[in-house]
């Protein structure tokens, strides 16, 4: 079956382009070829099985995933080592243990007794073993007990007493997708792994072996000076990069492979506006710039070159419609674009954008349509 050209596909529609794709891929498996530590990319961005085997080194993984649907479904198409990096719920363990019964190894996470203590009359009950990283508090960001603290033994020593394997510590960056520098980052970068290490240095002396140190962000993965005692990243967004990616200069504007096709349907004129039908449906609430240098609205407006097209924003959002403007928000000088114009809008964050949709039309080298991919959504 012929693939639609741009103009026969009804919009919004999520694009993705291969090339693009392909160039941020190289350039984070590079990366950590250079810093000598093992990749296990992080496949919540994507959820889509033909970019994920781009980015695995190989088709039984590693991988890491943010939800279980997300492990079921690529273990569905043969991968094998996966990673579970939010912390385990006393809900979720039936389906950990329906997934071990596949033949994945799965890695659980958690920062507390209490749930290591659940975690251990689940699997004395069942006759189970599971792996287990301690989740380390790298930046104040988020979840993780801090690297000094003395329930990080406390939990380690429990595993080990109840014979669950501590396969290693693990911290999440956040707080580097707040920094205003590639500087910024790099500090950050460095206290992320300062973390890990210590914390794995710590339970080491305790006698609990924690042969991992698994560190990662997209920011500081891409710009730490050195992984020293780090054993593997994991890192997402990378794949397509997004705007707020661009504002924390990891990438540039032309790096970022997802974009929104939407068409013009109206006019304001007295305002400066130009109607489009992708509104915060088709591309989320996500504002994620708004505190940045450069305020991207709700999306960048290219051409279908993916070119910016001048200063032109969404200034504003309702469910399904989107409202191009200036940046500043001033009324002259509205876009020329004709009902039934074309443009494509980058993201600010791209993974509650992808999220909106079920497929991607994918873009080869001369901007023609040339596969559709699918992805899935939900828990």
């Amino acid at each position: 079956m012929r693939e639609q050209t741009l103009a026969q596909l009804e919009t919004p529609a999520l694009l993705l382009d291969e090339a693009r794709m392909d160039r941020n891929i190289e350039r984070m498996q590079a990366r950590m070829r250079r810093l000598g530590v093992s990749f296990r990319p992080h496949v919540k961005t994507s959820k889509c099985i033909d970019v994920a085997r781009r980015i695995m080194a190989a088709p039984e993984g590693p991988i890491t995933v943010s939800t279980l649907r997300e492990a079921e479904y690529f273990a569905a198409h043969g991968v094998r080592d996966i990673m579970y990096a939010v912390g385990i719920a006393p809900n979720k363990l039936a389906h950990v243990m329906a997934l071990q019964d596949k033949g994945v190894r799965l890695s659980l996470v958690l920062d507390n007794l209490e749930t290591a203590r659940f975690l251990a009359e689940r699997a004395e009950a069942e006759g189970r073993e599971f792996e287990v990283l301690i989740e380390i508090d790298s930046d104040g960001h988020r979840s993780g007990v801090p690297a000094d603290a003395k329930e990080l033994l406390a939990i380690g020593r429990f595993l080990q007493h109840t014979g669950i394997e501590v396969k290693g510590v693990l911290t999440h960056a956040g707080s580097s997708y707040d920094c205003e520098s590639p500087d910024a980052i790099r500090v950050v970068a460095a206290q992320e792994r300062d973390a890990a290490v210590h914390a794995a240095q710590r339970l080491r002396a305790a006698g609990i072996a924690c042969p991992e140190v698994s560190v990662g962000s997209t920011p500081t993965a891409l710009l730490a000076e050195h992984l020293d005692g780090v054993t593997e990243v994991r890192a997402g967004v990378f794949v397509y990069f997004d705007l707020v990616m661009a504002g924390l200069s990891v990438c540039r504007i032309e790096d970022i492979a997802l974009s929104v096709l939407a068409t013009v349907i109206g006019h304001q004129h007295d305002k400066g506006w130009t109607i489009l039908d992708a509104g915060w449906m088709a591309l989320s609430r996500d504002r994620g710039t708004a505190s940045q240098s450069v305020d991207q609205g709700y999306g960048l407006v290219c051409d279908l070159q993916g070119r910016p097209l001048e200063d032109f924003i969404l200034v504003g959002a309702n469910q399904e419609h989107g409202i191009m403007g200036r940046r500043s928000g001033k009324a002259g000088g509205a876009a020329p674009l004709p009902i039934g114009t074309q443009v494509r809008i980058l993201p600010n964050h791209a993974c509650p954008t992808g999220a909106q949709y079920g497929q991607y039309k994918v873009l080869g080298r001369g901007g023609e349509i040339t596969a559709t991919w699918h992805r899935f959504n939900g828990w």
